[in-house]
């Protein structure tokens, strides 16, 4: 007993000491519960840590090995950085092609040092992102250039990293800028732990290059001010070099390399997002789960079959009884048709989460219902298209008008798929197939050339005005004076002074200067050419210009 107890002389044992991130608390000194905050699982002194969320989510999708960077892979992207300081900064045609071409040859060189084989996919995704390049090869116009180089570099970072699931083809398509500072850093350590070949030979040569380079400089700059005569001679040998470019190049550089980089270190080792675990949300009861998707289906049967009513009594019989006029009729509903169809794919995309799967009646139930709000919203797609293409035909096409128009018609696609995959159960390949299908929505959109595209719909619109009223004949031109380069053949049939009018901003854009190959697009060449056999009437006729004379007819949004 006396080995068991303590003596009344001993010293109490001490206190535990309080940590230094949280107060004590009444429940103890790691507060309510633990030093975690008040959410946090208590966790005795000296055990283990609770993992991060989002370290934990990392750390499963990591790659189980990474190759290292070799000579070549590093060479390869300081030679597409050269490239792009080189071919990017006069502006955007084959160069970007170029660039796009070199960067994917130094991504293929890492995934064959990893020992990493080509798949259809890959072959897929890679050759669209090539197509997506060449749009600035074609047309001018900078917001389809965007989208495409925004499409194409999504689409090579899901090209390495291979993406099936949501979860993986999602996440790896914005998967460039995480690697963007890491891709350095392995670039070093890859090349630190290499000899180079010949490098006795190679480091002394460089060397002596470098001091001779910098006496030439300091002495060259001496006679030349100096002497009018040694300053022509050295003028004349001496590269032209602006200082003045050297920032913007020197960005383009650091760019070009890094972008390299980064899908190189991709390709040597990407990241498995297919890992990622996505549970399925808690399973509703049927009724709890049904009631609101019937409600919401009959709210859309109703409206189709309104629209149906207003297609059989003819256009002209719901403007006489709303008494608005056929652009306001279409412009007013056109977009809350559009959010509409956004709002389904959510709604869809959460029912299916939460759906009854008990039992293979409640999978019929989840497909039937599901199943009809797709078709009753490709009918909503369809009343969309019909009330834009009806506001086109009173007002016109502008840049607005088209994009959503090719978006809503991406939509009705998407809808089709998810009715596909219903009918068939089998939905493995629905994530690639979405994505394929608006990168190629992208694709066509950019080479069909949508500026051209809203040019020569208002000037034959003008054109057949003029045919049957003359008098009343009349052309939007502030919808046709903002366009690029790409409008220039269409906008050249237009008589004086809109013609004029139509092409006085874009041949001030133009400017006198050609830049060169790389940097135009083959409608800069073709506008450049009409332009100089029949120049803009710039000169002002009685006070004048030609803009004032053709009068801005304005209506639209």
């Amino acid at each position: 007993m006396s080995g068991l107890s303590t003596p009344a002389s001993a010293d109490p044992p001490p206190a535990p000491e309080r940590p230094s991130y949280g107060p004590p608390g009444p429940y103890g000194p790691y507060g309510a519960s633990g030093p975690y905050g008040p959410y946090a699982p208590y966790r005795a002194p000296g055990g283990p840590v609770p993992p991060n969320p989002v370290t934990a989510w990392l750390r499963l999708s990591a790659p189980d090995r990474r190759a290292g960077a070799t000579p070549r892979v590093v060479l390869l992207a300081l030679l597409t950085g050269l490239l792009t300081a080189w071919l990017l900064y006069d502006g955007l045609g084959a160069n970007l092609l170029i660039c796009g071409t070199a960067t994917a040859v130094g991504a293929g060189c890492a995934a064959r040092a990893a020992g990493r084989r080509i798949r259809p996919w890959t072959v897929v995704w890679s050759v669209l992102a090539l197509v997506l390049l060449a749009v600035p090869v074609r047309w001018e116009a900078g917001w389809p250039t965007l989208l495409a180089v925004l499409g194409a570099l999504g689409l090579a970072s899901l090209a390495l990293h291979g993406g099936r699931r949501w979860p993986g083809v999602l996440l790896a398509l914005p998967g460039l800028p995480e690697q963007l500072v890491p891709a350095v850093r392995w670039a070093w350590t890859g090349m630190a732990g290499r000899s180079l070949p010949g490098r006795g030979r190679i480091v002394p040569v460089l060397k002596a290059l470098a001091v001779a380079v910098a006496l030439l400089t300091v002495f060259g700059l001496l006679f030349a001010s100096a002497d009018a005569a040694m300053a022509d001679l050295l003028g004349g040998l001496s590269p032209d070099l602006d200082l003045g470019q050297l920032p913007a190049r020197g960005l383009l550089f650091v760019l070009g390399t890094l972008t390299a980089l980064g899908f190189a270190r991709i390709a040597a080792g990407p990241r498995r997002w297919d890992r990622t675990v996505i549970r399925p949300g808690r399973e509703r009861r049927r009724l709890e789960w049904a009631l609101p998707l019937v409600a919401l289906n009959l709210m859309f049967g109703v409206f189709v079959v309104l629209q149906a009513v207003v297609v059989l009594g003819g256009a002209d019989a719901v403007l006489s009884n709303t008494g608005m006029s056929r652009s306001a009729y279409a412009r007013q509903g056109f977009w809350q048709l559009s959010v509409i169809t956004v709002l389904t794919l959510v709604v869809v995309a959460v029912a299916k989460r939460w759906a009854p799967r008990t039992t293979a009646a409640d999978h019929r139930v989840a497909r039937i219902l599901l199943g009809l709000l797709c078709v009753l919203a490709l009918a909503v797609v369809a009343s969309a298209l019909g009330r834009m293409w009806f506001y086109v035909d009173a007002s016109g096409l502008t840049r607005l008008r088209l994009w959503v128009l090719v978006v809503e018609v991406w939509l009705g696609v998407v809808f089709l798929l998810l009715i596909t995959a219903g009918l068939t159960r089998r939905t493995g390949w629905l994530p690639r197939v979405v994505v394929l299908s608006g990168m190629l929505t992208v694709a066509v959109y950019g080479l069909m050339g949508p500026d051209a595209i809203v040019a020569e719909q208002n000037v034959s619109r003008y054109e057949q005005a003029l045919r049957t009223d003359p008098h009343g004949a009349a052309i939007d031109l502030r919808n046709v004076r903002d366009l690029s380069a790409d409008a220039v053949p269409a906008l050249d049939r237009l008589p004086e002074p809109q013609r004029s009018c139509a092409l006085e901003l874009i041949g001030q854009d133009l400017g006198a200067e050609a830049n060169p190959w790389y940097a135009t697009g083959a409608s800069v060449a073709r506008a450049r050419k009409i332009l100089a056999e029949r120049p803009p009437v710039d000169s002002p006729v009685f006070g004048r210009r030609p803009c004032d004379r053709a009068g801005l007819g304005y209506e639209g949004w």
